[in-house]
């Protein structure tokens, strides 16, 4: 069976008209669905649509104590409608043939495939309107290649976690401007929620079942996915969660305009990766550790070798010399351990393959003494860990199971922490992301703090006096401190410039950092001078 690269989103439809008729190319208007019945007491906030005409959602809040909900409205089929869909599923299943070649959209592919079966089939599967087919035909597409009752929540860009504790319990979504917020979706049986845990591990290329219960995995279009099955667990019946995936992830412009990072402190990473640096982002669950890994890992400069390991594939990096390693679940039963690729494995492979940066996703064990003996030996190392702070983090690093020895710990040159804060902007209050302080390690229980996080202001206050790094690079390279300043004040305006002119997709953002590591000079001048992207995109053809 040909290999299927999953998209998140079909042709889009043009507003709530869709084509009905292939032969006739006819054009009916699909009338909206009968809005939702918001909850007693509860105030619409936001609508928007998630693919129209078939759903919509509206989220709404309760005054009295500001709670929010999240509400799908989605077209459902009347009891003829599904009757003729339950039918009309076990032809489509039977007829549509695997493609024999490489698909990147098999939603396209299904759509234009199972439009052509149902056209040779409707007028024997008696009459309806073509409003009525159309309805059938994307619950098929939603049941057989997309992701069942949760596809329209993986279709809204603006929900990074999807979450279901069990039968008969809301499903749970954690949405970039409301947090985590209750749906009005729910399984109702157990039966219902079991297949959608069997299905979702199946589109990832896993098996689950009572004996091995739980699974992680990653599903099409890099989505992480963890499920604990049945009742051997969970109490409740199956759980899961889905941490969907960016497929445009967030550059260093985006974090700098988000507050993640500020100007200065982006073009001092920017330096000390350049030189090699080794830095290490720490945080709590969800604190954006992975995605500020990633937007650094931009400032890379081009042409070094970067190979990245993790256990599911969240990285997306724009070098061309990049190499991706995913750790692999045993294929073995019981306890064996047959067929499994650890991150302590990947990692020492990782050296056979002469990177000049190690990326590691995130360390937990024996990975983490592997990664530092790469340090060790002069490779640049960057990587991410759950801790809360610069000490909790030391303190996991040379207890057990990672074990390293604290001469070691200097090797970490630079260590970040980032959490997720409150702030009062305006008349409302809501959840940020801020790097807490970026600490340089100088010795084993000898931290510099090189930048800090001002609470009440929302500023960053830098310390290049007191930076290690700065004087190390500084003698490395034979510059002054006093020119390394002055150069990362070039590259702060560089990083300006980027976001006055709303360039931040990471792959121009990385085309514009690596001309000015071509040509520093010109590049700068042509900053200076104002001038636009073209004239820089020129530059890279003398």
């Amino acid at each position: 069976m040909a290999r299927l690269k999953l998209k998140e989103t079909l042709t889009k439809l043009k507003r709530v008209r869709i084509k009905l008729n292939i032969k006739k190319k006819q054009q009916i208007a699909i009338p909206p669905p009968p809005p939702k019945p918001i909850p007693r007491g509860f105030k619409v906030v936001e609508k928007y649509p998630l693919y129209e005409p078939f759903a919509h959602v509206a989220i709404v809040q309760y005054p009295k104590t500001g709670e929010y909900k999240y509400i799908l409205d989605e077209l459902q089929l009347d009891p003829l409608e599904r009757s003729v869909y339950n039918r009309i599923l076990e032809i489509l299943l039977a007829e549509i043939e695997s493609p024999k070649e490489e698909i990147l959209d098999p939603r396209r592919f299904f759509a234009e495939e199972a439009k052509k079966i149902v056209d040779k089939y409707r007028i024997s599967l008696g009459w309806l309107p073509d409003v009525s087919w159309y309805k059938i035909l994307y619950h098929a597409e939603r049941d057989l290649v997309g992701f069942g009752k949760i596809d329209p929540l993986m279709r809204d860009p603006n929900i990074e976690d999807i979450s279901c504790d069990g039968v008969n319990k809301p499903v749970y979504v954690w949405h970039r401007n409301y947090e985590s917020i209750e749906t009005n979706l729910e399984f109702e049986n157990d039966e219902e929620l079991d297949n959608m845990a069997v299905k979702l591990v199946h589109m990832a290329g896993k098996h689950v079942s009572s004996a091995f219960p739980i699974v992680d995995a990653s599903l099409l279009g890099k989505h992480r996915l963890a499920v604990c099955y049945r009742r051997e667990v969970t109490p409740f019946g199956t759980a899961f969660t889905i941490r969907k995936f960016r497929e445009d992830p967030y550059s260093i412009i985006d974090l700098i305009n988000l507050g993640t990072f500020s100007e200065e402190m982006a073009a001092y990473f920017w330096l000390c990766l350049e030189n090699r640096a080794s830095i290490m982002v720490l945080g709590g669950t969800a604190a954006g550790k992975t995605t500020a890994l990633n937007a650094l890992a931009c400032l890379i400069k081009p042409g070094s070798k970067i190979v990245t390991i993790e256990e599911t594939a969240e990285l997306n990096l724009p070098h061309e010399n990049w190499v991706s390693l995913i750790a692999r679940q045993s294929y073995g039963l019981g306890g064996s351990s047959v067929g499994e690729v650890t991150l302590f494995d990947l990692v020492k492979t990782s050296m056979r393959h002469r990177p000049d940066i190690l990326v590691v996703g995130e360390v937990r064990g024996q990975e983490a003494y592997v990664l530092f003996q790469a340090l060790a030996t002069g490779h640049g190392g960057m990587c991410t860990m759950h801790a809360e702070n610069l000490d909790s983090a030391v303190k996991r690093l040379t207890s057990k199971p990672m074990d390293i020895s604290p001469a070691y710990i200097p090797l970490m040159n630079i260590v970040l922490s980032i959490q997720r804060v409150h702030l009062v902007k305006g008349a409302e209050k809501k959840a940020y992301r801020r790097v807490i302080n970026v600490n340089e390690i100088a010795d084993y229980e000898d931290y510099r703090c090189a930048f800090r996080w001002h609470p009440t202001k929302d500023v960053y206050i830098p310390a290049f006096d007191k930076s290690l790094m700065l004087s190390q690079i500084s003698e490395r390279i034979g510059a002054s401190k006093k020119k390394l300043i002055e150069e990362i004040d070039r590259r702060k305006e560089i990083l300006y410039w980027m976001r006055e002119r709303n360039i931040r997709s990471y792959k121009d953002v990385a085309a514009i950092i690596a001309e000015y590591y071509a040509r520093p000079k010109q590049i700068y001048e042509k900053v200076v001078a104002g001038e636009e992207v073209k004239a820089i995109a020129v530059s890279r053809n003398p």
